[in-house]
């Protein structure tokens, strides 16, 4: 059945063709080092469908053409930001900021003044927003908040981007902050009924878009701790070997590298590394 859309009508209403599919699937392979399996077809169908209805175009043969002969980079904007998959949460895999918190406290007790950490993922800002949580809490302890310290949060999606800025979640969604600091770090915007995060933990974060395929990073380090997680289980194995040959350019010996409980270290790179616990190591 034909489905209305602007100007035209979507031809295509069920899962594109076989070789649509994999110049599509290349194409974004290609472009942001994505690997998209057999079994995504209908999830990138459902997907592309929004960008029919937004183009008015009617097939996804015609969007595959457009791509190829007529899109400027904004378009491949959207399709990176259709395609990826953005799911976190304040405080996800806690463990991990454990670990950020007994490091941070030591490290500043030993002297250090200057702290660099790197969201490789940052996708709506829960990952990073925390992490300047756990950082204000471990000078707090440690009694040292003269400190500089500063998160830098990438993410190949303006979309996510965007709403990592603007700073603003539901009530629901910050529940697993502590209720101390969730009463000192957000606030009721009555406006929106959101909670917004407050400006001193907006102002220890800049956010920047990154394509993770595309190295060398600008960033030169050293960084204290890089958490990239759940993001390399979207690409091939030469993909991460160059995200990991970046996070060794870039992380400080004894710094923390963090992945998603799905992921590993494999190879030569793993000698470069200790592992101190599920999904955490200590670069060597």
């Amino acid at each position: 059945m034909a489905i209305q859309a602007g100007l035209g009508l979507i031809q295509d209403s069920g899962p594109m063709d076989t070789t649509t599919f994999n110049k599509l699937r290349s194409m974004i392979y290609d472009r942001c080092g994505i690997t998209l399996r057999d079994t995504k077809r209908t999830m990138l169908s459902a997907r592309i469908r929004k960008r029919l209805r937004d183009l008015s175009l009617s097939s996804f043969a015609d969007y595959l053409d457009f791509l190829v002969n007529e899109a400027q980079e904004d378009e491949w904007v959207e399709l990176i930001n259709v395609v990826s998959t953005n799911v976190t949460a304040f405080f996800r895999e806690p463990h991990h900021f454990e670990e950020l918190l007994k490091a941070v406290d030591q490290w500043v007790r030993a002297g250090q003044k200057r702290l660099r950490i790197w969201s490789a993922a940052s996708s709506s800002g829960q990952e990073p927003y925390t992490l300047a949580i756990v950082i204000r809490r471990a000078l707090n302890l440690a009694g040292h908040n003269e400190v500089d310290a500063k998160i830098l949060a990438t993410d190949i999606s303006t979309k996510m981007l965007s709403i990592c800025k603007v700073g603003q979640y539901p009530t629901e969604a910050i529940k697993p902050i502590p209720v101390e600091e969730r009463n000192r770090y957000f606030k009721l915007d009555r406006s929106t009924g959101m909670q917004q995060v407050s400006p001193d933990l907006r102002r220890m974060i800049t956010f920047a878009r990154l394509n993770l395929t595309e190295a060398p990073y600008a960033m030169k380090g050293p960084m204290d701790a890089i958490f990239c997680r759940n993001v390399m289980i979207y690409f091939d194995n030469h993909v991460r070997s160059k995200i990991i040959d970046q996070v060794l350019r870039l992380l400080k010996p004894g710094g923390l590298f963090m992945i998603g409980h799905a992921e590993s270290i494999q190879g030569p790179q793993l000698k470069q590394f200790t592992r101190i616990g599920a999904s955490m190591y200590r670069r060597k």
